[in-house]
């Protein structure tokens, strides 16, 4: 490579990862929104459609509350950056459980929504795994 474009190469990556992180950063924001207010706020206010489907399930209010507080939780960990990863992998967790439900008990009517929001969350825990490594080491100083 010669000296004229070495400069040009380094500018287009970093401006290339710089629309990485903003375009990563828009996803996590994006998720967040919908997982605070389009899936737990409803059960966190007892919406009668969120109270119908917990009561088919089985786990009346009680599970209804717990879930919108775990999706609750986990919108707002998203847009933390030292927590983001794990976030994207325990809402991921809790989508396959969502996936399970939907097959099991409601024959599958919207099993492919929770299949779709694992992609992007594996991304954000993917991308973000060395803010996880971090989270680890802060815990751990913490203990000593």
């Amino acid at each position: 490579m010669s000296e004229t474009t070495a400069p040009l190469v380094a500018e287009s990556t970093t401006a290339r990862g710089r629309r990485a992180r903003l375009a990563l950063k828009g996803l996590q924001v994006l998720l967040a929104l919908f997982f605070v207010g389009a899936s737990a706020v409803p059960k966190l206010v007892a919406h009668p459609s969120a109270v119908e489907s917990f009561d088919t399930i089985g786990w009346g209010s009680a599970g209804m509350y717990t879930i919108g507080l775990l999706e609750l939780l986990g919108g707002v960990a998203l847009v933390i950056p030292l927590l983001a990863s794990v976030a994207a992998v325990s809402l991921s967790a809790l989508m396959v459980g969502a996936f399970i439900t939907q097959v099991a008990v409601f024959d599958g009517e919207y099993a492919a929504t929770p299949l779709i929001l694992i992609v992007p969350l594996a991304l954000i825990a993917w991308a973000r795994r060395g803010q996880a490594a971090e989270l680890v080491r802060v815990v751990r100083r913490r203990q000593s």
